[in-house]
């Protein structure tokens, strides 16, 4: 009784989806075969997306994001324009690299926490977070878990996906960057003229810093240089800190590590998703989309796949809109995808990387108005999704 009491609400969510999903098995509304497959699709996105999260936890806790958000206020200088390339950069990378879950649960209390050190407005931060954690994850299969849907469906390596996407994401951080100044950055907003950088610190453990920064660095050139599997070099590099911390500190290896309500709220949803796809969901989306694969297309796709995660969420729209797009059509399918990625930033519940940072501020005691998330959120979401479709449509014109 005492464990239900210390479930968080997400729990609940994750349990319930998964516990539907077998109901419709069980009771034939999913016919076996194409939950199996599903089943099937989702082993290795569940074994890169638990590796990946034990990563960068443990990452976190060797201190190399606080040390790069160190460098990063220091190297700011006091100046705010400098401190918000530096920040966008900051979280851009984390996201690109690391995908956007990390963002929003590592990078989220280390930048708050660096904002109350030296004086920083949080709120800016805080926004400057959640929002690339969204619209900077178009770039790598690791990104995000729709891209690594997508990537299969179309069949592009990482390098062939940064080539295929890099100006669509380009243009997605651009507008960022313009509504994030706009709405947050500038003199007005954010509180102050200047701050004071931080003094530089030593972390408490420098060898075990240094094994996981060279392991983060090993991972990202693995999964852009060498021919491997995703969950491979995740699981690969998660293993090499485990075992550092194993050697150095291993009070902290903890079940609690493990990603439990992703790994429950995933299949959970796949087979939700499966079964309301079969029953409606796939005509009501083939109509909305369209058949065409040209400007049009596109564009349709990106407006359905945004406005519909702001509706549901970003990850069954997609797997639902993925289905209803014609094989062949690749452009529209990568279309969509920039509208569930990109596009789900009005609602809280538009993407789980949004949730996690609703949970992290509030932890950290950062209130954000929620009239305001929401409004500059449709802004950003309606002229990224716009921006980076078009850039798409250029790129592969």
């Amino acid at each position: 009784m005492r464990f239900l009491k210390r479930l968080h609400p997400l729990d609940w969510l994750a349990a319930g989806l998964l516990t539907c999903g077998l109901l419709c098995v069980a009771t034939g509304l999913l016919p076996t075969a194409p939950a199996g497959d599903a089943m099937a699709r989702i082993g290795p996105l569940l074994v890169f997306l638990a590796t990946v999260i034990v990563m960068a936890e443990l990452t976190g806790q060797a201190e190399v994001f606080d040390a790069v958000a160190s460098w990063v206020a220091r190297t700011g200088k006091g100046s705010y324009p400098r401190l918000f390339g530096l920040c966008v950069a900051f979280a851009s990378v984390t996201t690109i690299t690391l995908n956007l879950d990390t963002t929003a649960v590592l990078l989220t209390p280390v930048m708050l926490a660096l904002a109350g050190r030296v004086g920083i407005a949080p709120v800016p931060l805080a926004m400057t977070t959640v929002w690339l954690a969204n619209t900077a994850s178009l770039l790598l299969p690791v990104s995000n878990l729709t891209n690594l849907l997508a990537s299969n469906r179309v069949g592009l390596s990482p390098v062939a996906m940064a080539a295929t996407m890099g100006l669509p994401q380009l243009a997605a951080i651009a507008v960022t960057m313009v509504c994030l100044w706009g709405f947050y950055w500038r003199s007005g907003r954010r509180g102050s003229a200047t701050y004071v950088p931080p003094e530089r610190r030593a972390p408490a453990d420098p060898v075990l810093f240094r094994v996981c920064a060279l392991a983060c660095t090993g991972f990202l050139l693995a999964i852009l240089l060498a021919d491997v599997p995703l969950w491979s070099a995740s699981l690969t590099t998660m293993l090499i800190v485990v075992a550092a911390f194993a050697v150095r500190r291993p009070a902290e290896l903890r079940l609690s590590l493990v990603p439990w309500r992703l790994l429950v709220l995933v299949p959970g949803m796949f087979l939700v998703v499966e079964t309301v796809d079969a029953h409606g969901l796939h005509a009501l989306l083939t109509t909305a989309m369209g058949p065409g694969g040209g400007l049009g297309g596109m564009l349709r796709s990106a407006g359905v796949g945004a406005g519909l995660s702001n509706v549901l969420n970003n990850l069954p729209v997609y797997l639902a809109g993925e289905a209803a797009v014609p094989v062949g059509n690749h452009h529209q399918l990568l279309a969509l995808l920039i509208g569930t990625n990109v596009g789900p930033l009005v609602t809280p519940w538009a993407s789980l990387a949004t949730l996690l940072w609703f949970e992290r501020c509030r932890g950290q005691g950062t209130v954000i108005p929620l009239r305001r998330f929401m409004g500059t959120g449709f802004v950003l979401a309606v002229g990224a999704t716009l921006t980076a479709t078009l850039a798409l449509a250029v790129a592969v014109g």
